[in-house]
């Protein structure tokens, strides 16, 4: 694996602990072929994912004082969403310094792009750990919140589920409300069905790879049905 003074010097910050940084960047499977290893990065994702969300809120509710619940977050789902992390993964080039099985290093795509996305947590984490909130707010203002004009400009705020709920909000009064059904497959080939109910109805089924994704196709089919 290359040098970490490498990812260090590309993300402007030198951690104190290189034992959190290399945590950050190993895979679970890593340790199937590296059983020296004892820490992978599940735990540091679990922390920076909460702490990039409210870092990410925080920002919005600040530099948008006239904006509702619903625009704002519909603007934090465009910013925080894997496809934007894994952006920002490749950006940085943290690719080179992920320490992954052999299986896992075949994968392309958007295996590939989760995984980054993931990997992206679990270093904010590590940063916060190291050097408090401060540390971890000057990096993800840097890279994440750098794609905000990009969102607002090319509208990726505007997904079925933040459209789904306005349009029920004010026809019906209520507010969508996604369950998962059912969940199958091994970890790495996850297939969820997650139904969206209004009130006590369920309206529309979704599948997907994740929850995130099988919501949209839930969100996607209840309005169809809403513009029938």
């Amino acid at each position: 694996m290359k040098d970490l003074k490498g990812l260090e010097e590309k993300i402007g910050f030198s951690f104190k602990s290189e034992t959190l940084l290399g945590e950050a960047l190993t895979h679970r499977s890593y340790l199937n072929e590296y059983p020296r290893v004892s820490a992978h990065n599940e735990r540091l994702e679990f922390l920076g994912d909460a702490v990039l969300e409210i870092i990410v809120t925080e920002n919005l509710f600040q530099a948008y004082p006239n904006y509702q619940e619903g625009h704002l977050t519909s603007l934090r789902a465009a910013l925080v969403n894997y496809q934007m992390l894994s952006r920002v993964a490749k950006e940085i080039g943290l690719e080179g310094y992920l320490r992954l099985s052999k299986g896992e290093a075949k994968d392309t795509g958007r295996a590939r792009d989760v995984i980054l996305a993931n990997t992206i947590e679990a270093l904010i984490g590590a940063i916060y750990l190291d050097a408090g909130y401060g540390g971890a707010e000057t990096f993800v203002k840097k890279f994440v919140m750098s794609h905000l004009d990009e969102v607002i400009k090319n509208k990726l705020y505007c997904d079925s589920k933040s459209t789904l709920q306005e349009v029920v909000q004010e026809k019906l009064k209520v507010t969508p409300v996604y369950k998962v059904l059912s969940e199958s497959g091994p970890d790495h080939n996850k297939e969820f069905v997650i139904g969206v109910f209004f009130g006590d109805k369920i309206e529309a089924e979704g599948k997907g790879p994740s929850k995130q994704e099988a919501e949209m196709k839930a969100a996607e089919e209840a309005l169809k049905k809403l513009e029938g």
